[in-house]
Formats: C-alpha cells, structure tokens, sequence
C-alpha cells in the first residue's frame, strides 16, 4: 500500500512535504582551494542561554506543495546565493532510514520542525559557481566557505552527501566541461590547471597539461586591446560553450 505524505505549513506560512528535502552542495575554488558553502547551526537553551548544538549543515530545504524537486533545488539556490542560471544538477538520493538518528539532529528537529517525519528522503544536488560572487552579508551571516579537505563539525548525513558530491564532480570533470563554472569568466592557464589538481586531488604535468588544453578549440585565447600589459603577464583565455558543442568530443582526458 501506498502512503501518503502528510504535509505541514512552516513559518512563513508555506506548505511542505514533511517527509521529501532537497540538499544543494555549493561547490566554488578560490586561492587554489576547492571550497563547499556551508552554514552554521546554533541552538541554545532558551532559559539558560547553554549552547546545545554547535555545527554547520549544507543549504536545504523540504520540498513545497506543488513544487517540483528541481523547482526546490533552485529555490534554496535562489535564497542562499542570490544568483540565477548556476550550474545545478541532482547526482544522488539519500533515503537511509537512520539518516536522522543522531541525538542532536533530533533535538534540532524536535525544537524547530517538530512535524518533520522520522524518515526524510533528500535529494543531492551539486552546484558549482564563482565563489567570487557570494560573499557573507547580513543576511547570511552565518554562511562560511570550507575547504572540502578541512571540513568542520556537520549536521545529520552531510558528511557523506558532500563527499558523494565530490565523486559525482570528479567523475563529471574528466567528461564534460563543467570546471568553468568555478572560475571566473576570463582565466589563465594555470588557474585552469590549478582547479584540476584541487578537484581532482592530484599533480597534473604542467607541460603536458597545456600541451592538451591548448589543442581544445573551446578555450580561446583572449586579447584586451585597451589594456596595456606587459610582456610577462600571463596570458587569458574563455570558454567558449558554442564551440564546445560544435567541436566537442565523447570525453575531456587529461591523463598523463
């Protein structure tokens, strides 16, 4: 038999599915750094101030009434970043029924969604944006870019949808040209390559690697006739989506 989802309404008087979320992994690369976006979660004891839960948890959000998964995962986009047309793709489903057995996770959930069913099913998305164009303001104060390698203390199952993210990025990496959408618009070669070795976790032949980068007709190199530079400075490249389609082949390999 069939069961159906038992829907709540949440503060802001919009109607959720108590059972169905979504989880976004906000991935950015700044200083040679793979980062994810995370925010932190406080909870503290409303009569004697004691801080009961001290984490961070990825951007979620239960799915609406009416909304479609994809809707959600754009809507908690939308709310955390501020930004349209990022790079958004759902990668996994999370449905293990212990997935918020911890003690804390219940404590939280007791106090701040007490509808919530003991058994949420979250859909995994992966995002990749300029980390450049999110920056804490007030309103998310608490929102904090960590390195995927120095993650600190996570809420429910994060842990694991964050690393299942970074397989599905690195999978993705070496097929298809998704990298460009952690830098920014106009690059050079060796922040190119810096990002590879950071997702990828290993040391790229610098010679070789420009070697293959350069027979690519999508990254074009790009001349700025009002800028005077001198000789030393590092050349810039784009991508070229376009082309990329024009030209592309079945996989982008940069094994050496």
């Amino acid at each position: 038999m069939q069961r159906k989802c038992k829907i709540y309404i949440i503060k802001n008087m919009e109607k959720y599915i108590n059972n169905i979320s979504v989880d976004c992994v906000i991935f950015g690369f700044n200083s040679n750094t793979l980062k994810v976006l995370l925010t932190e979660r406080i909870l503290k004891d409303k009569k004697t101030g004691e801080i009961l839960i001290s984490d961070y948890t990825l951007q979620g959000h239960h799915v609406l009434v009416g909304e479609n998964l994809d809707d959600a995962a754009h809507r908690v986009l939308k709310e955390k970043t501020g930004l349209d047309n990022i790079y958004l793709e759902q990668y996994y489903t999370f449905g293990d029924r212990s997935r918020l057995s911890n003690p804390k996770d219940q404590l939280w959930i007791r106090t701040n969604f007490p509808e919530t069913s003991n058994h949420v099913v979250s859909v995994g998305y992966l995002s990749l944006v300029n980390s450049a164009l999110i920056k804490p303001d007030r309103g998310h104060k608490f929102t904090k870019w960590f390195p995927v390698d120095e993650l600190p203390s996570l809420g429910f199952d994060h842990y694991q949808i964050i690393q299942k993210a970074l397989d599905a990025l690195r999978y993705k990496l070496w097929r298809e040209p998704i990298g460009f959408e952690l830098l920014p618009e106009k690059f050079t070669l060796t922040q190119l390559q810096n990002l590879y070795e950071a997702v990828l976790g290993i040391k790229l032949d610098r010679r070789n690697f420009r070697k293959k980068v350069l027979q690519m007709k999508h990254i074009i190199l790009i001349s700025d006739p009002q800028k005077n530079t001198s000789p030393r400075s590092p050349q810039k490249y784009i991508f070229s989506r376009e082309v990329y389609e024009k030209t592309k082949k079945s996989r982008l390999d940069f094994n050496i």
